[in-house]
């Protein structure tokens, strides 16, 4: 037995709690259910037990929001549950989206006030206002309520979760993105994730208003994608990719065909030609997985002028580079990465994943061959989101991909008053050589944007 065993059943013996077990309880006790009191708890089941037999026994498989609302109403104004006048009708709220909606958690989704909500357990839900994470005073009555409204959620897209496969990605009817994980995998209760989409498509004038880019930078990209540039998108987790991306796709022309192809539908299109495809996991039986991958390559023999893929992040980025090099210009995809010269390197490794032994300069030539853009968007400390870089990659010296700025964001890393970061955009001054490309495809380019 060495010296710190012998301590430590010292301690054991003399009845002192190690600093080990000490941390130990405190983590039970901050993961521990705590049961939510709710006065009408006892109440709401009753009611809700009672509207549920009423529907089943007059063989209703289906019932609207307004119905349901009124039989709610005429039960909950009933003497024998003695429910105050005041409180009758947030009961009814709270009755109606539980059965029909997702629970506590139903106003945040209809509130356009938060862009994500994170349900971390029964009893603790946050939501992300303006960049910045915030704890609500929101709470599922216990474990089983959290579940209940999970799987409402997963189900509707024919999906499941369960102790056998855990984990879920799903989507709302609004196209809002949701993660699930729910134990043995998640040892604090069941974890959920909702990704908000505004019910109105972020337009290009917000995100100058809101500081993400400058008109210069903006009129560069609307030419980029007019012009047929094939763009990555790089950045990291809720910095902004998929809004950046669909405000970019707003530019492609009418008359082409767009496919676009995704894990979860988020891309929002408005053109009049398109098609969209998702992929799907494997059922109970492990069978029936319909990878991103198997989508790029089916998506060649659709004719497209476009290949729109949400995210690429394993096998399916080497077909993606093959259809950026084989007649599909003016594709557009995002990755996560930290700067542009690490979502080249990432893209890299991607492609080795794909199975295929390819050389390291092949896979380098490639990438540099088929991506003409990597645009980094970042969420900085201050919660803003900006597109920090717009980089030109130009193509191979030696055996090294070479990149150049084209427009950067500059901070010193002071706050004004409002707590935002001071900073500017600026150009670097280098006029990009994918400019000849653009022009070539019809669309004017000014050469006074690129002034430094």
């Amino acid at each position: 037995m060495g010296l710190l065993d012998i301590i430590e059943k010292n301690k054991e013996e003399n009845g002192e709690e190690t600093s080990t077990t000490k941390q130990e309880q405190k983590k039970v006790e901050e993961v521990k259910e705590v049961k939510v009191e709710d006065p009408y708890d006892a109440v709401k089941k009753k009611i809700h037990g009672r509207i549920i037999l009423a529907l089943n026994r007059a063989g209703k498989a289906t019932v609207d929001r307004d119905e349901m609302e009124k039989l709610l109403t005429e039960e909950v104004d009933k003497d024998e549950y003695n429910i105050p006048r005041v409180e009758r009708k947030s009961i009814v709220k709270s009755l109606l989206d539980d059965i029909l909606g997702y629970g506590p958690i139903q106003d945040l989704i209809d509130s356009d006030s938060c862009s994500e909500i994170m349900v971390n357990g029964p009893n603790r839900v946050y939501i992300e206002q303006k960049g910045k994470l915030v704890l609500t005073d929101i709470k599922f009555r216990d474990e089983e309520h959290l579940m209940n409204i999970i799987d409402r959620i997963v189900t509707q897209v024919g999906r499941h979760v369960d102790e056998a496969s855990p984990m879920v990605d799903a989507r709302l009817p609004d196209g809002s993105r949701v993660n699930a994980i729910i134990p043995p995998i998640s040892l604090i209760g069941a974890v959920l994730t909702i990704r908000k989409f505004s019910s109105t498509p972020v337009t290009a004038a917000q995100l100058v208003e809101w500081g993400s880019l400058n008109p210069v930078m903006l009129s560069f990209l609307e030419a980029c994608v007019k012009g047929k540039l094939n763009i990555v998108v790089s950045g990291g987790t809720g910095s902004g990719k998929t809004t950046l991306l669909n405000v970019l796709s707003s530019y492609i022309p009418e008359d082409e065909r767009i496919v676009t192809i995704e894990d979860a539908a988020e891309v929002q299109l408005h053109q009049d030609h398109v098609i969209t495809l998702e992929c799907r996991p494997a059922n109970l039986e492990g069978k029936g997985a319909i990878t991103i991958r198997s989508l790029v390559k089916n998506a060649l023999r659709m004719r497209p002028d476009r290949i729109i893929v949400g995210e690429v992040r394993s096998e399916e980025t080497l077909d993606m580079l093959q259809a950026m090099n084989t007649g599909h210009d003016g594709s557009l995809t995002t990755t996560h990465a930290n700067s542009p010269r690490d979502a080249m390197a990432r893209i890299e490794t991607m492609v080795m994943m794909s199975g295929m032994e390819l050389p390291v300069k092949a896979i380098r030539d490639q990438a540099s061959s088929a991506i003409d853009l990597v645009i980094q968007q970042s969420r900085l400390r201050d919660g803003s989101r900006k597109v920090t870089s717009i980089t030109e990659v130009v193509g191979m010296e030696g055996d090294v991909v070479s990149l150049q700025d084209i427009f950067v964001y500059e901070t010193d890393g002071t706050l004004d008053s409002r707590g935002k970061f001071k900073g500017q955009f600026r150009a670097t001054g280098v006029v990009p050589k994918c400019i000849e490309k653009i022009r070539g495809n019809g669309v004017v380019v000014k050469n006074e944007w690129f002034a430094n």
